[in-house]
């Protein structure tokens, strides 16, 4: 799965000499949480309502409610937005822009192709992504154990779950917090196969086995 998969293709903008109540107001009215700033069709920065938050008490401490509305409404856009953009492209793998997002601390990364702006990756697009490959929403059993990290481990545990009847929806792993030479194995299953037959085995031969029945 890519970035262009998953973006938002429909990107809502400002422009630097805009005011910062007017993107305010867009945000709030498109539910969105960020907005790339464009001046002549290229990035010149990004706006978020964190931003406009930690604005807000820096210049603002002192004013009356409508004061600050007026003040907002006489303050640009350029003088608030985060100049430095990470920006990302279409055939990003999308792990690879999740990546980014959580090791740069941002919420989102526009997207570029051929310098022009052809979308947005947010964080609520990475939710998108999990709930998707978790398969959650298609319910069936939930399989969380340990495997040994080595070419074949996870075949193995397949086999043992189709050999009860059992088919295979998502498989995620993880090596966090585990110890070397093994990894985390989260197996959704679906089927009406022999469950506790299923559960006993590999409890009997696996680690750490936890099973949520669906």
């Amino acid at each position: 799965m890519f970035v262009a998969d998953w973006m938002t293709k429909k990107v809502h903008t400002v422009s630097p000499d805009d005011t910062v109540s007017a993107a305010a107001l867009l945000m709030k009215e498109k539910g969105i949480k960020h907005v790339p700033v464009i001046k002549r069709e290229k990035i010149r920065g990004i706006l978020s309502d964190l931003d406009i938050k930690e604005y807000l008490p820096a210049r603002t401490k002192s004013l009356d409610l409508h004061d600050m509305h007026f003040s907002l409404s006489h303050t640009k856009v350029k003088e608030v937005m985060k100049t430095e953009v990470i920006v990302t492209g279409p055939d990003t793998p999308i792990e690879e822009a999740a990546m980014i997002m959580y090791d740069r601390n941002i919420g989102c990364l526009p997207v570029v192709e051929k310098g022009g702006l052809t979308g947005i990756i947010s964080d609520r697009d990475i939710f998108r992504v999990l709930v998707d490959i978790s398969g959650v929403r298609h319910q069936g059993h939930r399989i969380y154990l340990s495997v040994e990290d080595r070419a074949g481990s996870v075949n193995d545990v397949l086999v043992l779950t189709r050999k009860h009847g059992f088919s295979v929806q998502s498989i995620l792993t993880s090596y966090k917090g585990v110890k070397k030479g093994y990894k985390d194995l989260v197996v959704r299953l679906k089927g009406s196969g022999n469950f506790n037959a299923m559960k006993a085995e590999l409890a009997a031969t696996y680690i750490g086995v936890r099973i949520k029945k669906g």
